[in-house]
């Protein structure tokens, strides 16, 4: 991994002074919770978690932070009764003394290491932080105290998340490709199986079911070359896919974000290092919100947001995707025209229908521009530390709009799944928004 545990904890103070206890002095910035994320990030990209179950761990670990956020601003308020099942979540009792932006932060860390399969390695970031906290000034009470805090509210979020049907998941029977014309079978070269075939039946946010925002379903396969199937989106792959303009590889190649993506070398595959979809548009979020100038709850409400948009938006997507069941690319054109064609970007271990990157970055752009503004000029430098140049932006919804547009110029999805996972994505992004602004008043 190539900075997990390395990322520089920024504490920066506010004025002295200030002597309630739940005030900050000192206090932290909103790049800590960047700084979480990234952790988080890194340690997925150890465990190679797959982009849904990365969601849900983001939005959970998000929830833990926001909690805190809205027990010490008055100017943001709870989401019980507006998320499905929501509980209340009550404020330890005799907590006193605390910082809250500590507490908000060691809520979100103490949520993503019970969570992630791997997440005591957290601990050694914890400790960093704890550590750069009585350098800089936090009295102990005030560390116990914040850590006390954190604890309480994490262990509440825990109890809603586990609640949320996960974890039946691995009881179910294991997933079989149907054997049949036109539906999807695993990918060269690792041959992975199916992901998350089942995502569907996790408990959502916000929707009413997981088909609330069904879409048209795909445009039929066919093997006859006079189809509608063969000329208009087979050969149309067949020819844009590794002979792509040098820009369109470039774009491709951005979004990419495939934590599946493997390297033969000799009789080795060897896993490459790619964050997930999710990941990207957390790291966009808070690109913006430091532009903005957003302050601490600010972005932590925002992040949590784009958080629970995206866990919902997966969970309508994945739907889909084990509904319509449909063929890759990859499959069907070194099926019906070229045995050896190959994408540009190895193709992800699930179907092909919707677009997954189409309807989360159609989501998140949304929930961003609700908050952020439209036309809001950013430059996305979140991938740099993966080797990938930053890549500059006049709004998201331009974002967004790449991205999907990745997945064709990359040969992994047709256009039909692109258009339709957007019009997917954008409902949902609104859906998401107006429970949160029906549910707040």
């Amino acid at each position: 991994m190539k900075h997990f545990f390395c990322t520089g904890i920024a504490i920066i103070f506010f004025a002295a002074g200030c002597k309630q206890a739940n005030h900050d002095n000192p206090a932290f910035q909103n790049k800590a919770i960047n700084d979480v994320i990234t952790q988080m990030t890194d340690l997925m990209i150890h465990d190679v978690t797959n982009p849904p179950l990365a969601a849900r761990f983001f939005s959970y670990a998000c929830l833990a932070g926001y909690e805190v956020t809205v027990q010490n601003d008055k100017e943001y308020k709870t989401f019980h009764g507006v998320l499905n099942g929501y509980p209340v979540i009550q404020k330890p009792d005799s907590v006193e003394g605390y910082s809250y932006t500590l507490t908000a932060i060691l809520a979100m860390l103490e949520t993503a290491k019970k969570m992630q399969p791997s997440g005591k390695l957290l601990s050694i970031y914890e400790d960093h932080l704890l550590d750069s906290c009585k350098q800089m000034g936090y009295p102990e009470e005030t560390i116990n105290s914040s850590k006390k805090y954190a604890m309480g509210i994490s262990k509440q979020i825990l109890a809603y998340a586990k609640a949320d049907g996960y974890n039946k998941i691995s009881n179910l029977p294991r997933y079989t490709p149907v054997n049949q014309p036109g539906s999807w079978y695993p990918t060269p070269p690792a041959y992975i199986a199916a992901v998350e075939p089942y995502f569907k039946t996790v408990r959502s946010f916000t929707l009413d079911s997981s088909a609330q925002f069904k879409p048209l379903p795909p445009i039929t396969f066919s093997a006859d070359k006079t189809s509608a199937f063969y000329k208009q989106y087979l050969l149309i792959n067949y020819n844009e896919g590794p002979s792509s303009p040098e820009e369109h590889r470039i774009i491709a190649g951005f979004w990419d974000c495939n934590p599946f993506a493997v390297q033969d070398e000799g009789h080795m595959s060897v896993g490459l290092k790619k964050i997930s979809p999710g990941a990207h548009w957390l790291g966009i979020a808070n690109t913006a919100c430091r532009k903005a100038g957003k302050n601490f709850s600010a972005t932590m409400q925002i992040n949590t947001v784009v958080a629970i948009g995206l866990m919902d938006s997966f969970i309508a997507c994945w739907d889909e995707k084990f509904r319509s069941n449909r063929i890759r690319p990859e499959t069907a054109i070194r099926k019906l025209i070229d045995i050896n064609w190959k994408p540009l970007l190895q193709t992800p271990p699930f179907p092909e229908y919707l677009s997954g990157h189409s309807c989360i970055s159609a989501t998140s752009a949304t929930i961003l521009t609700h908050f952020i503004g439209d036309n809001f000029n950013y430059t996305d430098s979140v991938e740099v530390n993966y080797g990938l140049a930053p890549r500059s932006f006049t709004s998201f919804q331009q974002a967004a709009t790449e991205a999907g547009i990745s997945r064709f110029y990359g040969g992994i999805h047709f256009m039909d799944a692109i258009n339709n996972g957007r019009a997917q994505g954008l409902k949902v992004g609104d859906w998401v928004l107006q429970k949160i602004k029906t549910g707040n008043h």
